[in-house]
């Protein structure tokens, strides 16, 4: 069964478009990610299927409810969570529960049932009735998670989860993220996390400049690269060690073995059907052509490396240049 159907989506502010006729689909559940760098349209998607912005063009459902025609309908069926702390400081860990249990007309029997059992399951048990303005960062984004799951919504909607939090509560954040997963819900998740991707997400769709690039599971994304990936740095970015860097490009290009290369700053990614076997002769090249390495490693390729492929650039590069 799909719970959430996205097609055709557009949006523009202004002369800025968002997103650019994005479509996916989400299976009952599974985690799905939507992965890019910040600026990419992964907020503007999960705006628009929880109902908070119009498209422009597109249409979208949650369960078989268009996001346009049946809003209320649509708000009932998911629990969002947004990057921003949402908690009052004011309100207690239980006192926030009540809220959102009322927001959503769960009778008093159910609330008082899964209040407990939400604080229990993300460590907050015991501080049932501490005021959050106490609270670290890390419980309070564990409070908005189980403020938006209060009422067991078919769809959980994540932005960013896990941005800004420690190590520790980051991997206590995607504990329950699979609980939910195994517990039936759907999870659509935005992230520009890759390990994130990488250790939750059923499937991705990797969205960049408003445009999904590439989608699918993230075993098959890396798989379907066939290759694997020698990195070699040089030691400074400068005119003359960009020449030596081009040069080597030309040379091992001509190399049978190698597939593809793709030079990002002061790296040059070669992309290879085997590390073992092309790694002497690419160092034989920049030996010959006195390349001045800084670093050179292999790896089997990850998003970040799919992500380069699509789109042509780093996915750190194009962070930096929205940070």
């Amino acid at each position: 069964m799909v719970i959430v159907r996205a097609a055709k989506l557009k949006k523009s502010y202004g002369p800025l478009l968002a997103l650019d006729s994005i479509s996916f689909e989400v299976g009952r559940g599974k985690i799905f990610g939507l992965l890019g760098p910040n600026g990419a349209g992964k907020t503007t998607a999960v705006k628009i299927l929880t109902t908070l912005v119009r498209p422009d063009g597109g249409t979208a459902e949650v369960a078989g409810a268009d996001v346009l025609r049946s809003p209320e309908k649509v708000r009932s069926l998911i629990g969002y969570v947004p990057q921003e702390l949402t908690v009052d400081p004011y309100l207690t860990a239980r006192e926030h529960l009540r809220y959102y249990a009322d927001l959503y007309h769960l009778p008093g029997a159910v609330r008082e049932t899964r209040t407990p059992e939400l604080l229990s399951l993300l460590g907050l048990e015991g501080h049932e009735d501490r005021r959050a303005r106490y609270f670290s960062g890390g419980m309070k984004k564990k409070l908005d998670l189980a403020c938006g799951f209060i009422h067991q919504p078919p769809l959980m909607v994540l932005d960013e989860p896990s941005l800004g939090l420690d190590v520790q509560v980051r991997h206590d954040v995607w504990r329950y993220i699979e609980k939910l997963r195994d517990q039936g819900t759907t999870v659509l998740l935005c992230t520009n996390y890759m390990d994130e991707a990488e250790r939750l997400c059923d499937e991705v769709a990797i969205i960049d400049r408003g445009r999904i690039a590439a989608m699918g599971s993230p075993a098959a994304l890396r798989s379907d690269l066939k290759r694997d990936v020698v990195s070699v740095e040089v030691s400074a970015a400068n005119d003359r060690h960009a020449e030596k860097l081009a040069a080597l490009e030309r040379a091992v290009a001509a190399l049978e073995m190698v597939r593809e290369t793709v030079k990002d700053g002061t790296q040059l990614k070669i992309y290879v059907e085997r590390n073992e076997i092309a790694l002497p002769q690419i160092l034989n090249s920049a030996a010959a052509l006195s390349v001045p390495i800084h670093a050179i490693g292999y790896s089997r390729p990850g998003l970040d490396e799919v992500f380069l492929h699509h789109t042509g650039h780093s996915f750190a590069e194009r962070n930096e240049h929205h940070g």
